[in-house]
């Protein structure tokens, strides 16, 4: 089972956004029958394999084995993946595509997009795929945010310069800097 499975053709969103289907798949977190997710549900074994055909056909569930019970043949099932991201690109860009000013939003969106398919496109095969997550908070008036962003640029392209060689694993480094939707919710409410 993969952590992540992007989800970028229309007929898998489709199979995947009814709420039954995301019971079924819920329960298929560990092998089970179509009998067994039916008897966790309350369905009928016809209507959870009716889903489970759909999911399977979608490419978000797979067969993993099979049994003989009473002389049937019955299929042991499995979600494909531990979650599953929707390609913003199912829906498209309405508008104009690409935004030049590094300070917008619809920069950031455009870098965030770029992010998550690469992100999804990574082997989920190997074991153990080298990553480096960092977060954290900083705050920027609005008169300093320019500086901020030449200062962020010039230590990025620091980093470039020292570890730019041809030797060792190509990582991408993106920075996103965004408004904290905590922080935005609670001026709401303060006005």
């Amino acid at each position: 089972m993969r952590d992540v499975l992007y989800l970028d053709r229309i007929e898998q969103a489709e199979a995947l956004l009814k709420p039954q289907r995301i019971d079924v798949l819920r329960e298929l977190a560990e092998p089970r029958s179509c009998t067994e997710v039916a008897a966790r549900l309350d369905q009928t074994p016809q209507r959870v394999y009716y889903h489970v055909k759909r999911l399977v056909e979608a490419g978000l569930v797979d067969q993993v084995s099979e049994r003989r019970v009473r002389g049937i043949h019955e299929g042991i099932y499995q979600a494909g993946a531990r979650s599953y991201w929707l390609s913003p690109r199912l829906v498209g860009r309405l508008g104009l595509r690409r935004t030049t000013d590094e300070l917008s939003l619809g920069h950031l969106l455009d870098l965030m997009e770029q992010v998550q398919a690469d992100v999804a496109a990574l082997d989920r095969t190997a074991p153990e795929l080298p990553s480096i997550g960092v977060a954290g908070e900083i705050r920027v008036r609005a008169e300093d945010r320019p500086a901020f962003l030449a200062d962020l640029k010039q230590t990025l392209q620091d980093l470039f310069t020292r570890y730019g060689g041809a030797e060792g694993d190509a990582f991408r480094l993106a920075v996103a800097c965004y408004p904290h939707p905590t922080e935005q919710s609670e001026k709401g409410t303060k006005s």
